[in-house]
């Protein structure tokens, strides 16, 4: 086990061994958070899913209505009328076939793909490369699209992939530590909302089964999935 730092063993001895209501949790994530920088604000759901299975798997993405407080580096698979579209939008980065050579030699200083359906053929030789990153364009999440100049701009704007990894759990960022707590609690509600919206009809019993809000140099504080749950969960 990974043997933490003196800075966060103090840190950790601040947080009560309980569930938290979510407003509770953020202005303790915020107080705690004494890094040099201004520390990312992350949440893990632990799903009762599983996802070696095809029909439990949890993915989509979601537009914060607060955003998520830093620049995001877009690259848009895409020609001609649309690829000016994605570059009026504000992507960083707009090509198609020089695009896939170019990151096929090594080249990945962006932070979202977005590509057409008609390169996706294209783009397809890039799934080694993309898919382990998780910048691989994928239509669940909106990344695989003609309205391109919208994606960018919505992307641009805060919003979030999520999908589950190992063990049924899904990380995402909601926003950062310099954030006011209603901005973390409307960030996250939009997210848990998703979450629900995203539930697999082959999920059965507790979906969202605990759920730990933590900034980037700080401990987890958890959160009660019950008080966060929507009455038909």
């Amino acid at each position: 086990m990974k043997r933490r730092g003196k800075r966060f063993r103090a840190l950790a001895t601040q947080v009560e061994d309980r569930a938290h209501a979510p407003e509770e949790a953020f202005d303790l994530v915020r107080r705690l958070a004494n890094a040099k920088f201004d520390e990312t604000v992350e949440v893990a759901f632990r799903l009762g899913v599983d996802p070696r299975h095809t029909d439990e798997m949890v993915r989509g993405a979601v537009a914060l209505p607060h955003g998520l407080g830093k620049k995001v580096r877009v690259a848009v698979f895409a020609r001609g009328d649309r690829a000016r579209e994605a570059e009026q939008a504000g992507a960083d980065v707009v090509g198609s076939d020089e695009l896939v050579q170019r990151i096929q030699g090594g080249w990945l200083d962006f932070d979202v793909a977005v590509a057409t359906p008609d390169l996706m053929a294209s783009v397809g030789r890039l799934g080694r490369i993309l898919g382990p990153r998780g910048l691989m364009p994928n239509p669940k999440s909106g990344t695989v699209t003609f309205d391109v100049g919208a994606a960018v701009a919505e992307i641009k704007a805060g919003k979030v992939e999520y999908r589950t990894e190992r063990a049924g759990v899904v990380h995402a960022p909601i926003g950062r530590v310099s954030f006011e707590t209603a901005a973390l609690r409307d960030n996250f509600f939009a997210l848990l909302d998703a979450l629900y919206r995203s539930r697999p009809a082959a999920a059965k019993g507790i979906y969202v089964r605990s759920i730990t809000v933590s900034s980037t140099m700080g401990p987890g504080v958890r959160i009660d999935p019950l008080v966060t749950a929507p009455v038909s969960a």
